[in-house]
């Protein structure tokens, strides 16, 4: 017991001891000095609270709109293109407004010569920096005999030479790759060269191929369907624009059916077959999925989306379908004054706007 009270007497004597020592620091410490101390301390304590201020939090912007296309520039370039694209000087007199255009909109021109005199034109944004996640948009630059190919294909040549010129000032979350293939006509030759080239395909993602945009037709009966391709469609008018995709890399197709436009259904469960009506900015548009790449359907195949799908890149086509529609196609009546142009301009600002979704979604 007296242990234990000496033990308790020696804690509270060193406890005055450490009070005492305190106190004699404080009261002997000059005026300045404490005040000097107790600055710092506050100083401290204000610059770690200004640090700690909570911060307002900004959302992230909503995607801008598309932009919209020019129709005046639009037939400028059909106007421009629309003659017999067949002998090497006629493709050269393409080949030169088309580097001119896109030059002239800042994107980066190099030709990619193949067999017996084919060139093709890759264009790419001078801050591209590849290899990376990219997108292509392409379509062929050359006709057949005797035609002007103002359909077949200069509203596909005027649509790329829009979307070069809307989208450069645009900072693009993802590379954007412009390519004009020579000698579709003869069969795909353009295209098939530049799909050969490993360094072409090198993060190359997707494939948007167009493949006459222009023309439409309204009477009943004028519109007719590949035996391939599932009946009970919407009507006999060609009034729409098919958009064709390896059923592999369906997801592409969803960049051309816009979810929030109404009246939009399903008409063949089999094979997905979407369809969904005209808007005042869009055409109708019918998207079909197709199995095995085609191997079954061969009027599916007949376009530079096909060697895509052969080195299993996703690709889609945009077409008015061609010869199921137009008398024009493949004729010297295939000329500007029989391109639609409210179909034709609402066409283009589909591939504006797809461009502008897929490569949002690749970034």
């Amino acid at each position: 017991m007296a242990s234990r009270q000496r033990l308790l007497l020696a804690i509270i004597f060193s406890l005055a001891l450490a009070v005492a020592l305190a106190g004699n620091w404080l009261f002997s410490a000059s005026s300045a000095s404490r005040q000097s101390t107790f600055s710092t301390v506050v100083a401290n304590v204000t610059e770690t609270s200004a640090q700690q201020q909570p911060v307002t939090f900004i959302p992230p912007p909503k995607p801008a709109t598309p932009p919209a296309v020019d129709m005046a520039r639009l037939m400028h370039h059909v106007q421009r293109l629309s003659y017999e694209r067949v002998q090497n000087r006629d493709r050269a007199r393409a080949r030169a407004y088309i580097t001119q255009v896109l030059t002239a909109a800042g994107w980066q021109v190099v030709e990619q010569s193949f067999g017996n005199g084919g060139v093709n034109l890759v264009a790419d944004q001078p801050s591209a920096v590849r290899p990376v996640k990219t997108l292509l948009v392409g379509a062929h630059y050359d006709t057949v005999p005797r035609s002007p190919g103002a359909d077949d294909n200069a509203t596909s040549l005027a649509t790329l030479l829009e979307l070069a010129r809307l989208l450069r000032p645009i900072s693009l979350s993802a590379p954007l790759r412009l390519v004009v293939f020579d000698q579709e006509e003869i069969g795909l030759l353009g295209s098939t060269a530049f799909a050969a080239r490993a360094d072409n395909l090198r993060g190359l993602k997707a494939a948007v191929i167009m493949d006459m945009l222009g023309y439409a037709c309204y009477q009943p009966g004028c519109q007719r369907y590949p035996a391939s391709v599932p009946a009970n469609l919407p009507n006999s008018t060609g009034d729409f624009l098919a958009v064709i995709g390896n059923e592999e890399n369906a997801e592409l197709l969803a960049a051309f059916i816009t979810p929030d436009r109404a009246q939009s259904f399903q008409i063949n469960r089999l094979l997905n077959l979407q369809y969904q009506p005209s808007t005042d900015r869009l055409p109708a548009v019918i998207a079909l999925p197709v199995p095995l790449r085609g191997i079954l359907t061969p009027d599916l195949l007949r376009s530079d989306h096909a060697p895509f799908w052969q080195q299993q890149i996703g690709a889609v086509l945009l077409t008015d379908t061609a010869n199921f529609r137009s008398p024009h196609y493949h004729q010297p009546t295939d000329t500007p004054q029989h391109i639609d142009q409210a179909f034709f301009a609402k066409s283009a600002q589909l591939v504006v706007d797809a461009t502008v979704n897929l490569l949002q979604q690749l970034q």
